[in-house]
């Protein structure tokens, strides 16, 4: 930080006339040569990173000249301070920034190295031989892996970027902004600045095309934030040397267990991740064809069906193509508009039986666990939904408006989400958290976002690969570019099938709730009989027939949830119960017969 003070300081007086070269001048103005001495202190500061084993090696000759000269007795303490110090870094190290562990284990060995040199040399002199030739030849070793560590490069090639900021600011119209800090990560760098009076984080946002061209790199590669401490006259700036978005970025596998907890979408750019809590939150997924919203739900989907403390209802018109591969984990799936406004009035059922339990017990929240989960309504294609089922909206209007205490939680995803796409009533404006990805035009982003939104940085019209997305949501008020996780084919199958036998059911205040809505009203799509004891009769024939026609390899629950036309929950509740008396048997994971 000093040197950079010292280096600015140096430019403006040089700019303003008030110190001149360091040379000398003659009475007849003729200018001399700078001096070797002044060349070789420039060079040796210029080079100051790769000289440092040097120093280092001078700076441990003088300890021992001056150890052996004074307390030759004392080198058992600094042995003993070395080595202890030496073995606590690798545990601690990452408070000094040694973040890998590589980086801790080469501390270590340095400085323990130096302690036993300075302890020999202590007790017989630094010229004894062979110490000399010893601390040569063990300064040559060390200094190869300093000499080639990739940050420490980058970090020196940023430093000599930042020592020209001043002629860059006063190049872009940020005159009088200082470098307070810089850092390099593993992407790239960032630094700390403090703006002039009367500048602002808008004036900086404005030239980021300038600020690229001073700092040489490449298109796109610079990011403006606020700091974290918020002050108005300083902003950090984020260079990326390489995208680290370019590739596509496979899903690790869900880390969570409970909706509790916040899901990971996927990392930003810093490779930090990008983690959000879906509980008592309504979400919309938004973005144009081919943005990587179906990638996603893909992630939220597969987290959410690692939870026991989840249920999850899902509306698929598109004939069930997109939440299809989740059905085995999922309670209910509706692909036609009957069946979706069906669900949905089992929803606002569910609402009202909660709040009536909250009520009578006085409580103001329902707080889930497995015997009493949370309900996720997933809706892909919202703006299908408004079409072919507009009398479903007064549900999605009381699910948005009411959910949040109750654990309903709604989560849209559509292109554009239109007040004609997304009703005439008011979701839009419960969904407080969004999840944008690429849009084609500009004025989108503030039609998904918010007003004010693209001016205020969020650019999600210049996010240039399908899964790049911005979120805004309480814990994510900046924008930073994120990439959702890429879960393939495979990897829905596998996940939707060990999933599946994660036990979970609705408690049963809402299935009694869904109970009798389906007894008042008839029920979309279903067998054509009076009431739902016909209906379940009608069921169980059905599942057994199709359990004894099954071939030796057994038949998927996902068709016997179609063939039926019964919940998730219902046929394996009647599966258990036949296993139980030894009328079934499941053959593999997630297929199942009629015992022989």
């Amino acid at each position: 930080m000093t040197s950079y003070r010292r280096m600015r300081r140096q430019a403006r007086q040089i700019r303003r006339g008030g110190m001149q070269p360091m040379m000398f001048v003659s009475a007849d103005s003729n200018q001399f040569p700078t001096p070797a001495g002044v060349l070789l202190a420039r060079f040796m500061w210029r080079y100051r990173s790769e000289l440092a084993p040097v120093a280092v090696a001078v700076l441990l000759v003088g300890t021992g000249w001056w150890l052996h000269a004074r307390y030759p007795h004392d080198w058992r303490y600094v042995l003993t301070g070395t080595s202890l110090t030496a073995w606590l870094i690798i545990p601690f190290g990452e408070a000094l920034r040694l973040a890998p562990i590589v980086e801790r284990v080469y501390a270590a060995a340095v400085i323990f190295a130096a302690g036993v040199w300075v302890a020999a040399a202590a007790v017989l002199g630094p010229f004894t031989r062979p110490l000399l030739l010893t601390l040569a030849i063990g300064a040559v070793i060390l200094a190869v892996p300093w000499w080639g560590h990739r940050r420490r490069r980058a970090k020196v090639r940023v430093e000599r970027k930042l020592a020209a900021w001043p002629d860059i600011a006063g190049a872009i119209g940020l005159i009088g902004s200082e470098v307070m800090s810089a850092t390099v990560d593993v992407w790239g760098w960032r630094a700390r600045f403090r703006l002039a009076r009367g500048q602002t984080i808008t004036d900086v946002t404005a030239r980021i095309p300038a600020i690229e061209s001073g700092l040489g790199t490449f298109r796109g590669a610079v990011r403006i934030y606020p700091t974290p401490d918020d002050l108005a006259n300083r902003f950090e700036l984020r260079v990326l040397d390489t995208d680290p978005h370019a590739n596509a970025i496979p899903w690790p596998g869900p880390p969570i267990q409970s909706i509790t907890e916040p899901i990971e979408l996927g990392p930003f750019e810093d490779a930090a991740p990008c983690r959000v809590l879906f509980l008592r939150r309504h979400a919309l997924f938004a973005g144009t064809t081919g943005s990587g919203k179906s990638g996603g739900l893909n992630v939220l989907m597969a987290n959410l069906t690692a939870c026991q403390d989840v249920i999850i209802w899902a509306i698929d018109l598109k004939k069930g193509m997109e939440l299809g591969p989740w059905q085995e984990c999922l309670d209910r799936l509706a692909t036609t508009p009957d069946q979706a406004a069906a669900l949905l009035r089992d929803a606002v059922a569910i609402l009202q039986a909660r709040a009536e339990y909250l009520a009578r017990h006085g409580r103001r929240t329902w707080d889930p666990y497995p015997e009493m989960p949370a309900l996720v309504i997933v809706i892909d294609e919202y703006a299908e939904l408004a079409e072919q089922a507009p009398d479903a909206m007064d549900y999605t209007d009381s699910i948005a408006r009411l959910g949040r205490a109750l654990a309903v939680t709604l989560v849209a995803a559509t292109q554009r989400p239109t007040q004609k796409a997304m009703g005439q009533g008011a979701v839009r404006s419960q969904m407080d958290m969004r999840i944008c990805f690429r849009v084609r035009e500009p004025r989108d982003v503030d039609l998904i976002l918010g007003q004010g939104m693209l001016s205020a940085g969020w650019n999600a019209h210049k996010l240039n690969a399908p899964g790049k997305f911005l979120v805004s949501a309480q814990e994510h008020d900046v924008p930073r570019r994120a990439r959702a996780y890429l879960v393939t084919d495979e990897a829905v199958a596998y996940a939707a099938a060990r999933h599946a036998q994660i036990p979970r059911r609705l408690d049963d205040i809402s299935t009694a709730a869904v109970e009798r809505t389906y007894t008042s009203q008839p029920r979309p799509n279903a067998v054509n009989v009076e009431d739902i004891a016909e209906e379940r009769a009608d069921a169980n024939s059905i599942l057994w027939s199709a359990l004894s026609a099954a071939p030796p390899e057994g038949i998927p629950v996902s068709e016997l949830i179609t063939i039926t036309g019964m919940s998730r929950r219902w046929v394996f509740w009647r599966l258990k119960q036949l296993a139980d008396r030894g009328e079934a048997a499941q053959t593999v994971r997630g297929h199942w017969r009629a015992a022989s």
